[in-house]
């Protein structure tokens, strides 16, 4: 490390990127402040798969193992008919021990609380404070703090999702992209409804179901629907709702919805950006859903998040300028996460469709690829992590 080496690194969003970014810098030596306008790193939210490539990233950083601890292996991955007759499988175990990298389900807080625990002492995350503006003279940034406060560093890294105020900064307010369709997305103890390690998805006529066991006893679930922007449920009748909607669907979809209580469902518009070239300029970066939010339908959110935190945090740590750098993680990074920001939208639609014409081609279309053709893009997903 150069003197012009980046010695304390600020990040906007204590989220699964920002932490990565930090576990990331502890390792390697640099200094890093998180700053979280959530006054507490609540167990709250629902589940999420950490794929193989996000996996492989995280052993680079020696967090791989712990993560894997937290949930649940892959067995299969399959994608369903309503009737529960399947369209497409592919063998996740065999695969797994293929590439020798792990694909785990696991509650949002237990991976969160992994990196909290390797991100650094306990003031390495201000809890309760967000960045609300920066200013960068060359030399160093300072951020403007929602308490009123500042403080400076060498590099502002904006990890604050996808309303991001330090992207609002860098390149100005721009709508996202509602996607046409809302998800609902639910956590409960229900393991002994569902076959170990199967992660299924299930495709009907504008919706779609998602079964995915996530260890300690606990499934998670979540519905998409076509529906207007901001629509809400009525009070108290969400999972009332879900369950007329997927009435008549395969076991064990009723039984999971009776199984979960209404505080534990949380119901988001899926929305993402447009993507664009550049995440940085100067010494201001952006990570994760500020710089390229995508659609849940690759389940690459979380898992790119993770990559950006990796790579930027080996980008942060080599000799040289802040600037390079900031370079070389765009470099590295800008490419890989909007084709797969491009990627996901498109598989998105095409799972949406409501006609029942385009439904039955759809099936018939996606039963006729080749397992071997699953397998060889995965294979290639982590493959271009390594």
């Amino acid at each position: 490390m150069t003197s012009s080496s980046p010695r304390h690194v600020l990040i906007a969003g204590a989220g699964i990127g920002g932490l990565t970014l930090a576990c990331a810098l502890q390792r390697a030596g640099l200094h890093a402040t998180v700053f979280e306008r959530a006054d507490a790193l609540r167990p709250v939210g629902a589940g999420l798969i950490v794929q193989m490539n996000a996996s492989v990233a995280l052993r680079r950083i020696g967090l791989c193992d712990a993560v894997v601890a937290e949930g649940e292996r892959a067995e299969r991955t399959v994608i369903l008919e309503p009737t529960g007759a399947p369209i497409t499988r592919v063998d996740a175990r065999s695969l797994q021990a293929e590439l020798d990298a792990p694909m785990v389900a696991l509650h949002r807080a237990r991976l969160q609380a992994v990196l909290r625990a390797h991100a650094g002492p306990e003031d390495a995350v201000r809890l309760g404070v967000a960045v609300t503006g920066f200013q960068d003279d060359g030399e160093r940034v300072t951020v403007t703090l929602s308490d009123g406060g500042t403080l400076t560093g060498d590099v502002l890294v904006g990890a604050d999702g996808l309303r991001s105020s330090v992207r609002t900064g860098l390149l100005g307010a721009r709508p996202t992209r509602y996607s046409g369709y809302t998800s609902w997305r639910g956590v409960c103890a229900g393991a002994e409804l569902v076959q170990a390690g199967h992660f299924t998805e299930t495709w009907g006529r504008g919706a779609r179901f998602g079964v995915v066991p996530i260890g300690h006893g606990e499934v998670y679930w979540y519905a998409t629907l076509n529906a207007p922007a901001g629509a809400e449920d009525a009070p108290g009748q969400t999972l009332a709702v879900l369950q007329e909607r997927f009435k008549g669907w395969h076991a064990p979809i009723a039984r999971l919805l009776a199984a979960t209580s209404p505080e534990r469902v949380l119901r988001t518009d899926i929305h993402d950006r447009p993507p664009v070239r550049r995440w940085s300029r100067g010494r201001v970066t952006l990570l994760g859903d500020a710089a390229h939010p995508m659609t849940p339908n690759l389940g690459q959110g979380g898992c790119q998040a993770i990559e950006d935190g990796v790579v930027l945090g080996e980008c942060l740590a080599a000799p040289g300028r802040v600037e390079d750098a900031l370079r070389a993680y765009e470099a590295r990074r800008v490419k890989r996460a909007n084709t797969l920001v491009v990627r996901s939208l498109q598989v998105g639609r095409v799972a949406q469709w409501e006609s029942g014409l385009a439904c039955f081609v759809r099936d018939a279309l996606f039963r006729r690829v080749p397992e071997s053709t699953a397998r060889r893009q995965l294979r290639t997903l982590v493959q271009d992590t390594r």
